[in-house]
This record gives C-alpha cells, sequence and structure tokens, in this order.
C-alpha cells in the first residue's frame, strides 16, 4: 500500500495540486464572479502544501501512522469536483452562481480548519522529533564501557546515530521553518483576520452620527454587551471596525475610552456556523498562548473565563461579528460581569436579552459620495449626467453595499451602459438582477431561514405582494396568513411569526396606537415597513420559476403596460396560490383574461378614483382572502363586485379607502364571508339608508372590524342580526353616536371594541345581556358619561379597558359582581373603582402613555 506521505510528498501529491490550481485558474477566467473566493481557495492551498509536505518527512523520522494527513487527499478530491461543477455554470444563471458561490466559500473554510489542524501536528512532530533525538544522545553519552557485550551495543548505536547532529540540526530548522511560515501567514492574512480589526474601507460615509451613538450605549457603564443589527449590506462591520479604530469621543466621560482598549480588542468573525472551540483557541494564540484542548463545552467556558479574566485586567473590546440568528447561546458564553470589558456584536437578527442598535441605511447626500467614490469618476463625472448618477443611485435604496457595488460594475463604462441599467431597471428589473455580489449578499439573510421549519421565509416572501414604500397592515397580513399556513391560525401566531422576521432584520414594526401594546389582539395600528431592497428580494426569490408555475404571481403594472406573457396569453392556466397586482394612476382598467384556479389570495393595489374588479376573479374559484387597497388620497369607487357573489370560499376582505355605496349598487350576497375590515371607507351613507343590510350581504360574519371610517353615524339596523358575530371591532370613529339600543341580542359576542370613537355618548341600555362578552374597550370614549344600570352582569367579562373615559364620574353598583376582571386605564379609573374594592380577582392596571409621532399618515404622491 502506497505511504501517504508519498502522495503529498511526491508526485502525485503535485498532481492533485497542481489539477485543483489549473482548475481554479480556469473558473476565474470564465466566471469573474467566483474570482474572489477562488484567490482565498488558491491561497489556502498553497499554504497547506507547505505544511503537508513538512508533516510527511516528519512522520517518516518518527515512523508515526499517516492518518492525520490522509484526509486531506479526500478533501482536494472534494476540490476538483466542485471545481469542476462551477465550470459547468451558464452566465445567465444567477441562482446557479450563487449555489456554488456559497458552495465554494464553505469548502475554502473548510480547508482553512484543516490548515490549522495540521499546523498543530507539524509543530507537535517538530518538537516529538526533536525530543527524542536529544534522549538519543544524551543515554549515548551515559552508558557505560564495562563490557564487550555494552561495547558492541554502543558501537551499533553509533552507527545508527552518525547523523544525529545533522538530524538535530535538520528538525530544528524544519521547526524553525514551520513557526516562521505560520507567523508569515498570520502577517499576511486578510484584514478580515479572527483576533485583527479589519482595515477600515478608503472611505466611510455617513457613519459619524451612529459611531457616536453606539459610543453613547455601549461604553455606558451599566452596559456590556450591545448587538448592532441591520439588513445585510448596510455597514454593520464598518461601523464595528471604526468603532475599533476610534481615537476621540465627544462626550467627556468616555474621553479616550478607545485608547484604553489599546491592543486588547479582539474581532472575531463567527459566521453562519459558530466553532465555539475554534473561537476559545483562536483567543488564547492572538495573545501568543498554546491553544488549548477542551473535554467539553464546560471546560472550554471554563477556560474562556479564565482568559477574559486574564486579559480584562486592562480594558478589553471584543467584537463578535456576523452572528447570525439563533446565536443566543453562543452570546450568552460571553456574557461576563466585569470592569471594564465591552462586547461589540453585529448581526441581521436582535437578539432581546442584549441591548440593541439598529443601523438605517444612507441618506441621499452621503450615498451621493460613496457612489462617485466606487465609481471613481472624479473629473469624469462631466461625462455622465448628474441625472443619471442620481438616478442610479437613487436604485441602490441608500444600500452601501448596493451603491459601491453599482458604482464599481459602471466605472469606465461609456454612458450608453449607464443609460440601458436605467431602462432596465425602469422596467420593473431588480438591482438584484444585475448585481450577483449584491445578491449574494442579501439571500445570505435568507440562507437561514431555509433550515428553518417557521413560516419565517414564506411570511416574508408574502410581504412582497404590497407596493414599494408603503406601510403594510398587519391586519392584512393576519388575514393572509391565517388561511394561507395551518399553523398560523390565530392572529397572535401571526403577529409572533411577526416579530421573528423584525428580529433579523427583514422588515420593521411600527405601532401607532396611543397606548402600549397589552396583548389584548388589537392590531389595527400596526403596521410593516420594508426596505425596498428587501421587497426586491422578496419578489425576486417569487420569480425563480416561469409566471405560469410561480406560487407568487406578484405583478407591477405601470399605465397599461402589461407583461409580455400576460398580454400574449402565454399561459392559459397560472398555478399560484398568491395573486398580487399593482397599478399606478395612469391605469385605465382595462384588464386581460387570467386562469387561476389554484389562487386563494388576491390582493389589489391602486391609485385610481375607479376601480373594476377583474373579471377574471369570477374563476378564482378558490379565493379566501380579498385585501383591496386604494393608495391614493380619497376613497375610489370599486365597480364590478357583484361578481364576487360567486366565490363561494371567501371568507375574509378587507377593504381600504373604498367608497361602499358604490359596492352597495348591485344585490349581493356573500354567505361564505366571515370577517370583514373596512379602513377609512366612505360607508356614512350605505349604512345609514339601508342599502347595506348586513344580515343579507354577510349573514355568516363572525368578525367586523370599522376603522377610520369619518362618516360612520350608526350602524345598520340589523346589525343585531348577526347570529354568529363573535367579535365587533368600531375603532376611531369619531362621528359615531350610537349602536343599536338591541346589541344584547348578540348572543355569541365576546370582544366589543369601541376605542377611540370619541362621540359615543353611551352603551345601549341591553349590553348586559351580552352574556358571553370576554372583553369590552371603551378607552378614549370622551363622551361617556355613564354605564348601564345591569353593567355587572356581564358575567364572562374579562378585561375592561376604560382610559380616558373623562366624562365617566361614577360606575353603576352592580359592577361590584364582576369578579376576576382586569380593569385597564389611568389614575382617574382607579379613583372610580377604589370604593367597589376588593373585588374577587379584580385589579387595576394603570397604563403608560405611547408618545410618538407614528399616528401620522404616510401618502406616496
Amino acid at each position: 500500500m502506497a505511504n501517504p506521505a508519498d502522495v503529498f510528498a511526491g508526485a502525485a501529491g503535485g498532481l492533485l495540486f497542481n489539477g485543483l490550481y489549473d482548475g481554479i485558474k480556469e473558473v476565474a477566467t470564465k466566471h469573474a464572479m467566483f474570482k474572489d473566493v477562488l484567490e482565498s481557495v488558491k491561497t489556502t492551498l498553497e499554504s497547506l502544501k507547505k505544511v503537508v509536505e513538512d508533516i510527511a518527512q516528519l512522520n517518516e523520522d518518527l515512523d508515526r501512522p499517516k492518518e492525520e494527513i490522509d484526509s486531506l487527499k479526500t478533501r482536494l478530491e472534494e476540490g476538483k469536483e466542485l471545481v469542476a461543477k462551477c465550470l459547468k455554470v451558464r452566465k445567465w444563471r444567477v441562482d446557479e452562481k450563487y449555489k456554488y458561490s456559497k458552495k465554494l466559500l464553505g469548502y475554502d473554510d473548510r480547508l482553512k480548519k484543516q490548515l490549522e489542524r495540521l499546523e498543530v501536528y507539524a509543530i507537535r512532530d517538530g518538537m516529538e522529533t526533536l525530543t527524542t533525538v536529544k534522549r538519543t544522545e544524551k543515554t549515548v553519552s551515559q552508558i557505560e564501557w564495562s563490557s564487550s557485550s555494552i561495547k558492541e551495543r554502543v558501537e551499533q548505536i553509533e552507527t545508527n546515530t552518525a547523523n544525529l547532529p545533522m538530524a538535530v540540526s535538520r528538525v530544528e530548522a524544519m521547526c524553525l521553518n514551520i513557526q516562521a511560515e505560520m507567523k508569515q501567514t498570520q502577517k499576511e492574512a486578510k484584514p478580515e483576520a479572527w483576533y485583527a480589526v479589519p482595515e477600515l474601507p478608503t472611505l466611510t460615509v455617513g457613519l459619524d452620527g451612529p459611531l457616536n451613538e453606539l459610543k453613547m450605549k455601549l461604553l455606558n457603564n451599566g452596559v456590556s454587551m450591545v448587538v448592532l443589527t441591520a439588513p445585510g449590506g448596510c455597514g454593520k462591520t464598518t461601523l464595528a471596525t471604526k468603532f475599533c479604530q476610534d481615537k476621540q469621543v465627544q462626550d467627556c466621560m468616555y474621553v479616550f475610552w478607545t485608547e484604553k482598549f489599546k491592543n486588547n480588542i479582539f474581532f472575531i468573525t463567527v459566521s453562519e456556523t459558530p466553532d465555539f472551540y475554534l473561537i476559545v483557541q483562536r483567543l488564547y494564540r492572538s495573545k501568543g498562548n498554546p491553544a488549548p484542548t477542551f473535554k467539553d463545552d464546560e471546560n472550554a467556558l471554563k477556560l474562556l473565563r479564565k482568559f477574559l479574566k486574564e486579559e480584562g485586567q486592562n480594558p478589553l473590546l471584543l467584537v463578535l461579528d456576523d452572528v447570525w440568528s439563533g446565536s443566543d447561546s453562543l452570546l450568552e458564553k460571553f456574557e461576563f460581569k466585569m470592569q471594564d470589558y465591552k462586547v461589540l456584536v453585529t448581526s441581521r437578527s436582535e437578539f432581546r436579552r442584549f441591548d440593541s442598535y439598529a443601523l438605517q441605511s444612507l441618506d441621499f447626500d452621503n450615498a451621493m459620495k460613496l457612489f462617485h467614490h466606487a465609481a471613481s469618476l472624479g473629473e469624469k463625472s462631466l461625462d455622465i449626467p448628474p441625472d443619471i448618477s442620481r438616478k442610479v443611485v437613487e436604485g441602490c435604496k441608500g444600500f452601501p453595499l448596493a451603491i459601491t457595488v453599482a458604482g464599481k460594475s459602471l466605472c469606465g463604462q461609456p454612458i450608453e451602459i449607464w443609460q440601458e441599467r436605467l431602462i432596465k431597471w425602469s422596467k420593473h428589473s431588480s438591482i438584484l438582477d444585475s448585481e450577483t455580489e449584491l445578491l449574494l449578499c442579501l439571500k445570505t439573510s435568507l440562507d437561514v431561514l431555509n433550515k428553518e421549519r417557521s413560516m419565517v421565509k414564506e411570511c416574508f416572501l408574502d410581504l412582497g405582494s404590497f407596493p414599494e414604500d408603503q406601510r403594510i397592515p398587519v391586519a392584512a397580513l393576519i388575514d393572509i396568513w391565517t388561511e394561507s399556513y395551518s399553523s398560523l391560525d390565530q392572529d397572535i401566531l401571526c403577529v409572533a411569526n411577526l416579530h421573528q422576521i423584525t428580529n433579523r432584520s427583514l422588515a420593521n414594526l411600527v405601532v401607532t396606537r396611543k397606548d402600549k401594546p397589552q396583548g389584548d389582539g388589537y392590531y389595527s395600528e400596526h403596521f410593516v415597513t420594508q426596505h425596498d431592497l428587501l421587497r426586491e428580494l422578496a419578489i425576486y426569490e417569487t420569480r425563480q420559476e416561469d409566471p405560469g408555475h410561480r406560487e407568487r404571481l406578484i405583478i407591477n403594472i405601470s399605465e397599461d403596460n402589461f407583461p409580455k406573457w400576460w398580454s400574449e396569453q402565454k399561459y392559459p392556466r397560472m398555478k399560484a396560490r398568491l395573486l398580487s397586482i399593482s397599478t399606478d394612476g395612469s391605469f385605465s382598467t382595462k384588464w386581460h383574461d387570467m386562469e387561476l384556479p389554484e389562487s386563494e389570495v388576491l390582493v389589489l393595489n391602486f391609485h385610481t378614483k375607479n376601480y373594476p374588479l377583474p373579471q377574471f376573479v369570477e374563476k378564482m374559484v378558490k379565493l379566501k382572502v380579498l385585501v383591496v387597497t386604494n393608495y391614493g388620497i380619497v376613497p375610489s369607487e370599486l365597480t364590478n363586485f357583484e361578481i364576487l357573489c360567486t366565490s363561494s370560499k371567501l371568507k375574509r376582505m378587507r377593504l381600504e379607502r373604498i367608497s361602499i355605496p358604490s359596492i352597495a349598487k348591485h344585490p349581493m350576497q356573500l354567505n361564505s364571508l366571515q370577517k370583514i375590515s373596512l379602513f377609512m371607507c366612505n360607508i356614512g351613507q350605505a349604512f345609514s339608508n339601508g342599502s347595506i343590510q348586513f344580515s343579507n350581504a354577510w349573514p355568516n360574519l363572525v368578525e367586523v372590524n370599522i376603522d377610520y371610517c369619518n362618516d360612520l353615524v350608526a350602524l345598520p339596523a340589523d346589525t343585531s342580526d348577526l347570529i354568529h358575530l363573535k367579535k365587533l371591532s368600531i375603532t376611531n370613529c369619531h362621528k359615531l353616536l350610537a349602536l343599536p339600543e338591541d346589541i344584547g341580542k348578540l348572543a355569541k359576542l365576546e370582544l366589543l371594541r369601541l376605542r377611540s370613537c370619541t362621540d359615543l355618548a353611551k352603551l345601549p341600555g341591553s349590553t348586559g345581556n351580552l352574556k358571553k362578552l370576554k372583553s369590552l374597550d371603551i378607552s378614549y370614549c370622551f363622551s361617556i358619561k355613564e354605564l348601564p344600570e345591569d353593567f355587572g352582569e356581564l358575567s364572562c367579562l374579562r378585561e375592561l379597558n376604560m382610559r380616558d373615559c373623562s366624562r365617566l364620574q361614577e360606575l353603576p353598583l352592580s359592577v361590584s359582581n364582576l369578579e376576576y376582571l382586569k380593569v385597564i386605564g389611568d389614575d382617574d379609573t382607579q379613583s372610580l373603582w377604589q370604593p367597589f374594592l376588593p373585588i374577587e380577582g379584580t385589579h387595576i392596571v394603570v397604563a403608560k402613555e405611547n408618545i410618538n409621532l407614528n399616528w401620522l399618515p404616510k401618502f406616496q404622491f
């Protein structure tokens, strides 16, 4: 059997390495996007080859088994196979390029880890060989010449050790060479080396403000760890680097803090699969100490604490860069109470146990500075009209990585190339289609989601169904998700899932309600905002298949420019589960036909004053959810609404800024509808003149939500005939004067929310008949002066929100019967209830006000 050492030290080893070198060169020439990672692989291979040759020689001296380097043969063959596959990738297959770029990065990481192990083996073998030789010399010098037999043995030893001085010199030289090479490798390591602070880019913009804010947060005496969060490509690592290299802190209480850290700054890149043992070993080696070995996690943690305690005698700063979601336990290992010990974490995800700082995207001026630098315009900027540069920068959405990548790709290009790029973007193509490096960066945000069984990725992709730069109502997402995913069949599960999305910096949650959320299920004032590039990423992901086979069909129509595949009827039957169509203010409302037999969700976004429902909706036999949103200023006339009468499975409908009289012109009956939500709609006329009769149009309603409908004075007279109704929520309808007097007929009603109905003067006398009512919200109903005398008959009532009912001066005596009740209010509320307390299980919660400007509307013109 061939000696494994010979495989690497001889010709065969050369063939393995050289074959891989040749493949790397060929791939780098064919695919520029692989160039950087292949260069890293090549550098690692060169270091490996030197170390392997040394190990092979030392193993031969020690007559040691060769299994330590035997596995490298398999690793090299793995590399050859991977490079061969990269060669076959077609230039236009962006998804394949991304796939194999990830594989190459992983392969390089595995090579580097193997190199570190082999370097340790090389030093061990060298020192062991040296020790063995010197022991032999010592033994020879101590032998006594007392007998001929001993003399014969010594003569034999002398023969065997005739070249001992040469062997000693060779081994010593080899050890020195290995150590010198390791030191040289460390010196030549890229700035992203695990123990050294990276070099800053030649130009950084827009980070001075965030830097000062981050200093104030982390250098506070009561804070030891801060998580710096933002989506990929926003500059988290750059800001962390700038923090490490900063020499001045403006606030006098922190002057020269970073100077105190001096060389006690450790910058460790953690990445997707953190190796805690390796991190601790690297910390030890970064200070010139031997890399420790560990029996188990507890032992590794003990040695980490020992290291931090020893090094923490001086101010110590630890940066954990690129920490992925789900690494809470790793961060906890570095949580250590010690004076002058600080940990800065960069991550795309939030870790709620630790303080966080969210880095925002660049403003336009700073984005333009960075773009000019990346495109190396300088004096050449005169050749590129300013409006073209401006449009390119606007297309990058303030993402530093997007700006840099776009600038470099356009550097030195003729103006026609610039114009071509803008033309493609204007046709609803994405910057992600043209900039592979940016795509690779952003897609890593989704990689971790692919490994999870949660619905986070699916729900993230659904966010692309709503227009750019617009708030997404959480209530609309709840409607979509509860009917689309069996694991999210409750509102609270949907919102919990949304928090997972925001924790990963894939979206932001904005709450506009005046008081802090109480877990009361009120989400009408919760909205999602999303960076434009993240929205484009979601849409890009949905477009990986041809339109006829996509699970989500997201269509944006400018003027009357339909997608070619639609106008030419290329796909007679679409397989989409979700259909989203967004049109602008110039759309003529003329629809082409489409067959969508599998669609369960329809999202329609528009800006026109008149909007007809597409006729093809009539054939969407599986439709469960309809979300219609007018993004104009005034409510729109919605026509052709009667076609929904054929939708036998439609359960949820949300209408925003719609004139309800326009949909009441024709008789309709939606027997399957269980939930209707009306937001900023004109409904007063239709409700008051009887053109809308709840019990006829929607007889099986379980939930009714009416919000910000400013012309609502009274509900339809037959509201109390909705025998299945469980939830009635009327909020921010300031002109509502009264509820139906016979509201007590709603025998199944469990929730009645009348929040911020400021003109509502009283509750109907029959309210006490709502025997199943569990939650009542009359907060901010300033005009209510009294509660019904039999209010205490609400035996199932468990939560009563009556904050800011300023005109309510006394409570009926019957409230003393309300046991196990949570009353949410203010100081006045507490005074009202004080005479009746104690009541078994009943307690008062004084809510805190949430002062913000999030309620201000944002319109896109």
